[in-house]
């Protein structure tokens, strides 16, 4: 029954128009900020939720992010980290995220979303049941929703399951990269 619901809730939300996450002040920002998603429009966006280096999903999907940065950046992907602590919203100092980020070796734009705001305006309030708060979200270039990746692992080298996630993703990009708005 749950499961049936989160397939319901996903596609529900699945190429409707994405909502803004709470303003963040550029203190909040680690790196590549202040960023809205208005002023991305044009652009396909992937924002994908994470922690610290401590989390297996967040540590295995890292290569993955950097591999996506690089390769579909210079064709108009703009990959967002929004750094979300665990296991729930506290105060988190920007120096506990720099080094978060340091270690993954994310050169993308990072903020930190330590009272879940955006967390909830982009995916738990949209989608009841949902278990993981490593989600990762596609935002075509008119501000819909392409894709989403639960939570969890996706990497090239990973499991089975964790690499069939990888491709997927990969191809939900290449998709939204091709069309023109």
């Amino acid at each position: 029954m749950v499961i049936l619901s989160l397939v319901a809730a996903l596609s529900a939300i699945l190429g409707q128009p994405v909502p803004a996450w709470p303003a963040k002040t550029e203190a909040q920002w680690v790196q590549g900020g202040p960023l809205d998603l208005e002023s991305l429009r044009g652009r396909v966006v992937l924002v994908r939720f994470f922690t610290a280096t401590e989390c297996p999903y967040c540590s295995a999907t890292a290569p993955a992010l950097n591999a996506f940065h690089r390769e579909f950046g210079p064709q108009g992907l703009v990959v967002i980290g929004m750094y979300t602590p665990k296991p729930r919203p506290r105060p988190t100092p920007v120096s506990e995220v720099r080094e978060a980020v340091e270690a993954y070796g994310f050169t993308f734009p990072v903020a930190v979303d330590a009272d879940w705001g955006a967390l909830r305006a982009l995916w738990l309030d949209r989608v009841p049941g949902a278990s993981f708060t490593s989600a990762s979200l596609l935002i075509d270039r008119t501000g819909r929703l392409r894709h989403v990746h639960e939570g969890g692992v996706f990497a090239r080298d990973g499991d089975a399951q964790a690499r069939q996630d990888y491709w997927k993703m990969r191809e939900a990009i290449v998709a939204a990269l091709a069309e023109r708005p």
